[in-house]
């Protein structure tokens, strides 16, 4: 515009007023223009093309609107003094110009950030109602959002989304399309886009959108993962109906006879043994994937739950033996229907009431009813898809209650109980249910568990405890079950229990799982855990006599966890003699239990004169420490210099170490290049204090020109 200005203003004959006016005439005939092809009117759109068009053909001879022809210009080659009046006033006329340029920009400005506040106010409300479920509304206030403001990316991706619910799957990919237009690294607007093709069966092309959410976010490999793993079921499921229906016409025998016996099933009136033998003959049918498909595109999961006869046995709360041998084939069906066919295990699961009924019929008193249940719900947790399936539809507390109560239990469904806690330990989306009140919805049913364990079955006892060890594994979950007073009462219970009969095989392995789970929570400092610190001490120091390495090693581990948290339980470990097997393990234990055993013994020897008597005594020129100052595991090396500082000013420990070569190792250390600060901070202090216990250290550490390297890392001593 500025560059067309200057250019009117050098040719004379032309007024500064017919300049103006030559200059808005082009602006806007093409703000017209564009608008016009940008329409989303079609008729609009063409009669702009057109308009294009013939402007282009008619050349630049003559413009739209004022009719001023070029060729008619007259240019004065000899222009006069007033032609320079003439000039000066143009270019004051051009500032002037620009000045109001430069005002009308600010005015756009205001109503486009005003537009901004209206338009997020829109997104918002729109937001509110998709998560009430009226996406119909929701698309309407994101729609009025983009009136007021059109290159807002997040309402193109919001409206988008509320499409794809509302099955409109392409006004879903052009509204993607609009946003990649805002923000073409936009993974929302590739996800929506990706999920619109997947609803249209489009799969190369939403194949090809999670794959470009790797290219702009290599990071998102889980996200595009569970997107993929959903693409690859639509089109398995698109696959197996096509196949289904293909061994349908050619009147395959199975095929017609599933047809047959589900129109006969949607019979009324008839009685309860007919209805039976139709659930059985369906269940012997199921043979392979053919069978399962055509039982659910022929409405056979509705054709069993909208059955009269056979939703009222299903419900009845006290069951007669007609009713429990209907619950047993239906349960028996849906086994056949759903094993390895992801799509019918989806279906089932997410029709209307199926996931609060399974739920009854876990809790009723048939053995029948109970152990198929459980073998449902089994073949369900083995499987990814049957996993997400469970933890999206069913009470998951409730759920959880009822399977830890069959762990009672001496047979197989026992087992089948454990495997799948156990098995849906493996989500992370089973824990985050869980983050919330997980004293109330978990700990309850673990709590009477650990109390009794010498009524629960044995053999699958130690799969119990390590599924509570899987959620504790959670931060947010640990925290609030460490914090429990509850829990550690359970856990001593248990562990005595344990110990009482610990010769027994299935009581030593109750235990090693045990104390796995104790260590875990240990890991979190609280005052459940100090109020308890004494009494796991005791029992921890019994289990140092054991024979059997993994029960001495979680023993250990959670005596380092213990300790450091309470002044009354060192002292009480200290009397039991834990300095002189402390010692021990680190002279000949395994790294795990080397590494538990430095940190006991350096949070024993920090607060008791006689801890570190003992280890001065017990480690003979403190040989068994200085060797673990060489380790390659930081966190030995950190605890062993820590330890060794403790005991330096004890008589004749720092003497007994000059012979040695541990100046120039702590030396080393201090001034080493460590993850973690606390090594070079207790190589620093150990150091200091060996020279300070004996002078004569001193003089190799000036040797070593070590006065200046010690200075250096004296940041790292608060």
């Amino acid at each position: 515009m500025k560059s067309l200005l200057k250019a009117c203003i050098f040719i004379p004959s032309l007024s500064l007023s017919l300049c103006l006016s030559l200059c808005l005439s082009l602006c806007l005939c093409s703000v017209s223009l564009v608008e016009g092809m940008n329409s989303d009117d079609a008729s609009v759109r063409e009669n702009a093309t057109q308009k294009a068009d013939e402007r282009i053909a008619r050349g630049p001879e003559q413009v739209e609107g004022c009719r001023t022809i070029v060729n008619h210009t007259l240019i004065n080659s000899n222009p006069s003094s007033s032609t320079h009046q003439t000039e000066g006033a143009g270019e004051t006329s051009q500032d002037s110009f620009l000045r109001s340029l430069a005002t009308d920009a600010e005015e756009r400005a205001k109503i486009r950030k005003k537009n901004k506040k209206l338009a997020g106010a829109l997104k918002e409300k729109g937001n509110m109602a998709f998560g009430q479920g009226d996406y119909e509304v929701a698309v309407r206030h994101y729609s009025e959002g983009l009136d007021k403001l059109r290159d807002f990316e997040a309402l193109y991706t919001n409206r988008a989304q509320a499409y794809i619910k509302l099955e409109k799957y392409q006004e879903a990919i052009t509204d993607c399309d609009w946003a990649l237009k805002c923000n073409e690294n936009s993974i929302k607007a590739y996800v929506h886009m990706g999920k619109a093709n997947l609803g249209l069966k489009n799969y190369k092309e939403a194949r090809e959108c999670y794959q470009k959410i790797l290219t702009i976010d290599p990071k998102q490999e889980k996200l595009v993962k569970e997107y993929a793993s959903k693409l690859e079921l639509a089109e398995r499921k698109e696959q197996q109906e096509k196949e289904a229906q293909e061994e349908f016409e050619r009147g395959n025998v199975n095929s017609t006879t599933v047809c047959e016996v589900l129109k006969k099933l949607g019979r009324v009136h008839r009685p309860a043994f007919f209805y039976l033998g139709g659930l059985n003959l369906l269940t012997e049918l199921m043979t392979d994937c053919t069978e399962q498909t055509l039982f659910r595109t022929n409405g056979g999961f509705g054709v069993v739950n909208d059955n009269e006869i056979i939703r009222g046995s299903l419900n009845s709360p006290i069951k007669q033996p007609h009713e429990e041998a209907l619950c047993v084939s239906v349960l028996l069906l849906w086994q056949a229907v759903c094993r390895g066919n992801e799509e019918n295990q989806r279906v089932l699961m997410s029709s209307p009431g199926v996931s609060q009924l399974v739920m009854d019929l876990l809790s009723c008193e048939q053995s029948g009813i109970l152990r198929e249940c459980v073998e449902l719900l089994s073949l369900y947790s083995q499987s990814q898809h049957g996993r997400n399936a469970l933890v999206g539809n069913v009470d998951l507390t409730r759920m959880l209650q009822l399977l830890v109560g069959f762990v009672t239990g001496s047979d197989a469904t026992a087992d089948r109980a454990a495997g799948i806690l156990t098995d849906l330990a493996q989500e992370e989306k089973y824990k985050s249910h869980f983050q919330k009140d997980c004293v109330l919805r978990v700990l309850p049913p673990f709590e009477t568990l650990l109390k009794n364990v010498k009524m629960a079955n044995k053999r699958v006892m130690p799969q119990c405890i390590s599924f509570l060890g899987s959620l504790v594994a959670d931060k947010g979950i640990r925290k609030q079950l460490a914090a429990s007073e509850g829990c550690w009462e359970a856990c001593l219970v248990a562990v005595d229990d344990s110990m009482s009969s610990i010769s027994v095989k299935e009581y030593s392995e109750i235990l090693y799982t045990l104390l796995g789970l104790m260590v875990n929570l240990s890991l979190e400092q609280c005052s459940a855990l100090q109020g308890k610190a004494v009494a796991i001490t005791e029992r921890c120091v019994s289990l140092l006599d054991s024979t059997e390495g993994g029960i001495l090693t979680r023993a250990t581990g959670l005596l380092s966890h213990v300790l450091p948290q309470s002044d009354e339980a060192v002292e009480k470990a200290v009397e039991a003699g834990i300095v002189k097997k402390m010692v021990k393990f680190m002279k000949v234990g395994g790294q795990q239990t080397t590494r538990y055993a430095i940190k006991t013994l350096a949070a024993c020897t920090r607060g008791s004169q006689q801890a570190r008597a003992e280890t001065v005594k017990c480690d003979k020129k403190l040989s068994a420490l200085t060797k673990l100052l060489t380790s390659e595991d930081e966190m030995v090396v950190g605890n062993a210099a820590l330890c060794l500082g403790h005991c330096l000013g004890e008589p004749g420990a720092a003497t007994a170490l000059l012979a040695s070569d541990i100046v120039r190792i702590l030396l080393t250390l201090a001034g080493g290049d460590a993850r973690e600060s606390a090594l070079q901070q207790n190589s620093a202090i150990a150091l200091g204090k060996l020279c300070t216990a004996d002078p004569r250290h001193m003089a190799q550490l000036r040797e070593l020109n070590g006065l200046a390297i010690l200075s250096s890392c004296m940041k790292y001593i608060k």
